[in-house]
C-alpha cells in the first residue's frame, strides 16, 4: 500500500492487521455496545457469522502472503470481508444500522492496491446488498417517534453511492498516478546508477588510454628497430606493426570518441549508409562471420540520429551474438534484420544469434548492470545500452522462437 498504516509491517501484515481491529470491532458493537447504538439483534444466526469469519481470518492469516501476493487472491480476500461485512450488518438492522457505510472499507483498500475492475466490482456487490437491505426494511421500522425515516435512510443510501464512486473514480485514479510516478522515480534512480557506473569505467578507460600511451611510443620506436636489424621482409615484424597500428588506431578513436562525446556532437545518418558500414567493419574486424543482412528498401532511406559511438554499439552486439553461435554451432553466423515501424516512426534493428539463448535470470539485468557470466560481466551490453539511450533510442534482449538469442535495437526516425 503507498501509504503504511504501520511502517514496519509488510503491505500484507498491515491488510491482515486492518481485517482483525475490523472483527473486533464488530464483536464489541454485538455484545458490548448493541443497546447504545441501537443495533438489532433479532437472530442467533449471527454468533455462528462471527465464529466463521473468526476461523477464516485464522485461516487466511497464516497464508496472507502468498494469498494477497497476487490481484487475484486479494481481490478474493476483500469480496470474503465484504460478504462478511454484510452478513453482520443484514443481522443486526440491516439499512438501518448506522454502520453501514463500514461497507465502504474494502472498496478503498481495492481502490487504493487492486486494478479498476476490482473497487468496480466491490462497490456493484454493496450497492446491491444495501439496496435490498433497504427494500425489506419493516414498514415499523420506518417509523420513529412519529416520523417518517424513509427519507433518511434513503438519503444515507445515496450518500453511500455517492462515496463509493468518489473511491471507486478520484481515489482510484489517484493511486494509479501515484504507483505511475513511483515508477517513473524507481527508473530514474536506476537511470542514474547506470551512469555512475558508465562514468567510473569511462574514468578509468581514459586514464588507462593516457597510461597506454608512452608504452606503445616506446613499442613503435623497438618496432622500427627491430625491423632495420632484421630487414624490411620479416613476417614477425609485419606482423607486430599490424598489432601496434591497430592499437594506436584503436587508442586514437578512443580519444576522438572521448571529445565527440563530451562536445555532444551528433549528425544524421541514413540507415543504408550505417548497414554499408557496419558490414565492411564486420567484414575488416571479423572475416570468418557469416553476416546474414535483410534490410527494408524503405528503411534504408531513412535517417537516424547518430554520434561516434552508434557503430561500436551494433558492433558490439554482433560481436556478442558471433560468440554465442560459434559456442554452439562451432561456427561464427549472425543475422541483421532491418524494418521500419510505422506505427511509432522508429528503426527496429534486430541481430539474432543461433546460440543457446539467454538464461531468464539474466534477460532483466542485462544492458542495465554489471552481471557476473562465463563469458564476463556484461559491459560491453551496458556501454552499447547507454549509447542507444542517448540518441533517444532503447535496447530490448530477448529469445528467438527458433532458438537463440535476439538484441532488437529501436531507434527514433529523425524528420518525422
Amino acid at each position: 500500500m503507498p501509504h503504511s498504516l504501520i511502517p514496519n509491517l509488510r503491505a500484507s501484515d498491515q491488510l491482515a492487521f486492518l481485517r482483525i481491529l475490523s472483527l473486533l470491532l464488530k464483536l464489541g458493537l454485538t455484545f458490548t455496545a448493541a443497546e447504545t447504538f441501537g443495533l438489532s439483534l433479532h437472530s442467533p444466526a449471527l454468533n455462528y457469522a462471527l465464529l466463521l469469519e473468526t476461523i477464516y481470518l485464522g485461516v487466511t492469516f497464516s497464508i496472507r502472503h502468498p494469498l494477497q501476493s497476487k490481484d487475484s487472491g486479494l481481490f478474493i480476500a476483500l469480496l470474503l470481508d465484504t460478504a462478511f461485512w454484510i452478513t453482520w450488518l443484514y443481522f443486526t438492522g440491516g439499512a438501518t444500522n448506522a454502520f453501514i457505510s463500514l461497507l465502504l472499507l474494502p472498496i478503498a483498500i481495492a481502490a487504493v492496491i487492486l486494478p479498476r475492475w476490482a473497487p468496480w466490482s466491490l462497490t456493484l456487490i454493496s450497492t446491491l446488498a444495501y439496496s435490498l437491505m433497504l427494500y425489506f426494511v419493516p414498514q415499523e421500522q420506518m417509523q420513529h417517534h412519529g416520523m417518517d425515516m424513509s427519507s433518511h435512510y434513503l438519503g444515507m443510501w445515496f450518500n453511500f453511492v455517492i462515496s463509493s464512486l468518489v473511491l471507486t473514480t478520484s481515489v482510484a485514479f489517484i493511486s494509479k498516478r501515484m504507483r505511475r510516478q513511483d515508477s517513473e522515480l524507481a527508473y530514474m534512480r536506476e537511470a542514474q546508477l547506470r551512469q555512475e557506473k558508465l562514468l567510473a569505467l569511462g574514468t578509468a578507460s581514459a586514464q588507462m588510454a593516457h597510461q597506454l600511451a608512452t608504452p606503445l611510443s616506446s613499442l613503435r620506436l623497438l618496432v622500427e628497430e627491430v625491423d632495420e636489424e632484421l630487414g624490411h621482409n620479416s613476417s614477425a615484424v609485419k606482423e607486430m606493426d599490424t598489432a601496434l597500428f591497430r592499437c594506436e588506431q584503436t587508442l586514437t578513436e578512443l580519444r576522438c570518441a572521448t571529445e565527440s562525446i563530451r562536445e555532444h556532437k551528433r549528425g544524421q545518418i541514413e540507415v543504408g549508409e550505417l548497414i554499408t558500414t557496419l558490414r565492411q567493419q564486420v567484414t575488416l574486424l571479423m572475416p570468418e562471420l557469416k553476416l546474414e543482412l535483410e534490410l527494408d528498401s524503405e528503411a534504408s532511406r531513412t535517417l537516424v540520429q547518430t554520434d561516434i559511438s552508434l557503430l561500436p554499439a551494433l558492433l558490439s552486439l554482433v560481436e556478442n551474438a558471433a560468440r554465442a553461435s560459434e559456442e554452439q554451432l562451432q561456427e561464427q553466423r549472425v543475422k541483421v534484420e532491418v524494418v521500419i515501424d510505422h506505427l511509432y516512426p522508429s528503426i527496429r534493428l534486430r541481430v539474432r544469434d543461433y546460440g543457446a539463448g539467454i538464461p531468464k535470470r539474466l534477460l532483466s539485468q542485462l544492458g542495465h548492470k554489471l552481471v557476473e557470466s562465463p563469458t564476463g560481466m556484461g559491459i560491453a551490453l551496458m556501454l552499447s545500452h547507454a549509447s542507444f539511450e542517448r540518441l533517444g533510442g532503447k535496447l530490448i534482449l530477448g529469445t528467438h522462437v527458433d532458438g537463440g538469442a535476439v538484441a532488437e535495437v529501436t531507434l527514433p526516425v529523425e524528420g518525422r
